[in-house]
């Protein structure tokens, strides 16, 4: 029974990991897909791919999320827990993916796990959410949103001479550039939640002890469906990111990549800690905006998406915890 337990919380794992590929890859791409820089299928075929390189550059990320969040008992109470937040953290991707809203699929994930958690009466680490989650879920945004209004500060000085016409087509180019930097450092952070999901699962059945290291498989499965995902597409998003906040120009495009890819890196390389990669991307198209003139970011749709990121680790954990108290009288 557990054994088929762990396996069908791995399976839900990897279509969990799947659906963050889809809903998220309008991170990466969105800004070059709506300045031109790239051809949608081309850009997709990129973002897979440093997608896939990502998830093999750490398991800080991982760590946090498998160890740092909750403690689930082990055996089919401690699987039933996990399952139960991965489908809570699947429903809220869909629900949002319909509305074309850059939801957190990290945070989703997180409320699954709390929600989850508290209605089986497990332990959740509220020091680790805090520490881990709640703090950097509110200092990504407004690092991202300054980040990229300096750089694009920066760029409109540097560049306040030259001819408009070469700038773009430069700029165009260096987007291939910072749209990979901010895929790759979505595999990194994303892929790895998913890791330390699986690793959480396989430690509560009692394949692995909780010391041990993340298996080989589990990474490489990790960074498969989340870049299987990603070539998918997230059109829906897409257009949000790309043209409703803000019309894009190249520049521009190319400093909310970079500000965002940094906030990525530092976050799970420098601190472990699973931080949104649309949260920071969205911030930081927010700030290049605003370095323009204030009007120039709608800012109607920006409140949308922040009452999204609000309502995402609390609507998640609810849907986990409907979902545990109905799996809990089927399973247990």
């Amino acid at each position: 029974m557990e054994l088929a337990l762990v396996i069908g919380v791995v399976v839900i794992a990897l279509a969990f990991d799947y659906t963050n590929g889809f809903h998220d890859a309008a991170n990466a791409i969105a800004t070059s897909v709506s300045t031109r820089a790239l051809t949608p299928r081309a850009a997709l075929f990129m973002a897979a791919a440093m997608n896939f390189i990502g998830a093999h550059l750490g398991t800080q990320v991982a760590q946090t999320v498998g160890k740092g969040i909750i403690e689930a008992p082990d055996g089919t109470h401690g699987l039933v827990v996990v399952g139960s937040a991965l489908i809570g953290a699947i429903a809220w991707n869909l629900i949002t993916w319909y509305f074309g809203l850059p939801s957190s699929s990290s945070h989703a994930l997180i409320g699954g796990l709390v929600g989850a958690a508290l209605a089986s009466a497990s332990v959740v680490h509220w020091n680790g959410v805090l520490d881990k989650v709640v703090i950097p879920m509110v200092l990504s945004p407004l690092i991202g949103f300054t980040l990229a209004a300096a750089i694009m500060i920066a760029i409109y000085w540097i560049f306040r001479n030259a001819q408009p016409g070469k700038t773009t087509r430069g700029f165009r180019y260096a987007q291939t550039v910072s749209a990979a930097a901010m895929a790759l450092g979505h595999g990194l952070q994303d892929a790895q939640k998913t890791m330390g999901v699986i690793f959480l699962a396989l430690t509560v059945g009692g394949f692995v002890a909780p010391t041990d290291e993340i298996p080989q498989w589990v990474i490489l499965a990790s960074a498969g469906a989340i870049s299987l995902g990603t070539y998918a597409g997230g059109w829906r998003i897409m257009r949000t990111l790309g043209r409703r906040i803000i019309a894009l120009v190249p520049p521009q495009g190319f400093a909310a990549e970079s500000a965002a890819a940094t906030v990525l890196y530092v976050a799970a390389i420098g601190f472990g800690a699973p931080i949104s990669t649309t949260h920071t991307i969205t911030s930081a198209i927010m700030g290049v905006g605003a370095t323009k003139r204030l009007s120039a970011v709608r800012w109607g749709v920006a409140g949308n998406i922040v009452t999204a990121w609000i309502l995402t680790i609390p609507a998640a954990a609810l849907v986990a915890a409907l979902v545990y108290f109905g799996i809990h009288l089927i399973v247990e």
